[in-house]
């Protein structure tokens, strides 16, 4: 064999070892390795026991999946019960601790829906979203009352408590609800508390403008900011329902509710005594 034939069969050696096997080795690694993933959770119901449920199943399997790299929060929500708005809120603030977490408004993220949206690190929205609602809301305990037949071993027994303290049980759960949209938004915000805790509600082109959101945009920018923020690439998107076994409902979760009329029309008031973080629209409507 010549000294040039040897010097070119060494070079094709060289090559093959180190070109072609590593480039096959990575081919056949990359079959194997799992894209990272970000993690869709869809809200479009009112905030209850159930729903809540399903959102803080979804919210531990991403915080526990190490392929979830971020998560994108998709509401469509007037808000629900103080304790499970809450108890959503915690997990999320878990979830931020180790991955992004950035939400969509799609048509609304009122009261309660925007106690969540202000525990995430960035807010999209649409124009026409139906944003804010900062504020709380409950039915007055009824004044004590003699009930014949019925006896009780104190005068809040059977109503609870006096209604001075319900009110101010509800001013404390609105100043800790500003609280956490300051913490949440922190220098973002532009509009003063006075006019935060109006409790008005914003076209999402009014909250840009407020600081309230932080951009408008659609779905896909939604995911290009989560990709950025977790810092990857070629990413996979999933909806977080199914491999958490949360199964999507045929109907509404939370159904029972609202209020209806005799007539089984559904209306905007909570059915049960509590205090919510609820939008209620059409005042005029309550039977």
């Amino acid at each position: 064999m010549s000294e040039s034939t040897q010097a070119k069969t060494w070079r094709f050696r060289t090559w093959f070892l180190y070109v072609i096997i590593p480039l096959v080795i990575g081919i056949l690694l990359s079959l194997f390795i799992q894209k990272p993933q970000i993690g869709v959770i869809t809200l479009n119901d009112a905030i209850a026991s159930s729903t809540a449920q399903d959102m803080i199943t979804q919210i531990i399997y991403a915080r526990t999946h190490p392929e979830i790299k971020a998560v994108i929060l998709v509401l469509n929500t007037p808000g629900g019960t103080v304790t499970d708005v809450e108890s959503v809120y915690m997990e999320l603030a878990r979830l931020r601790q180790t991955k992004p977490v950035i939400t969509m408004v799609e048509g609304m993220a009122a009261s309660g829906g925007y106690y969540l949206l202000s525990g995430t690190d960035y807010v999209f929205a649409k124009p026409s979203s139906t944003i804010g609602n900062i504020g709380v809301l409950g039915y007055l305990p009824t004044p004590p009352t003699v009930i014949a037949g019925l006896y009780s071993t104190g005068p809040y027994k059977l109503w609870g408590e006096p209604q001075d303290t319900f009110i101010g049980e509800m001013e404390m759960l609105k100043q800790g609800f500003y609280h956490a949209v300051m913490l949440g938004r922190g220098s973002r915000l532009k509009a003063p508390a006075e006019v935060i805790l109006r409790g008005q509600v914003y076209t999402g082109s009014d909250a840009l403008r407020m600081g309230l959101i932080d951009e408008l945009g659609s779905l896909s920018q939604a995911y290009d900011k989560a990709a950025q923020m977790a810092h990857i690439a070629h990413y996979q998107v999933i909806d977080l329902k199914k491999p958490s076994g949360v199964l999507p409902p045929a109907v509404s979760q939370v159904s029972g509710f609202f209020q209806t009329t005799k007539d089984g029309a559904t209306l905007s008031y909570p059915k049960d005594p509590g205090i919510y973080l609820l939008y209620v629209p059409n005042v005029e409507t309550k039977p």
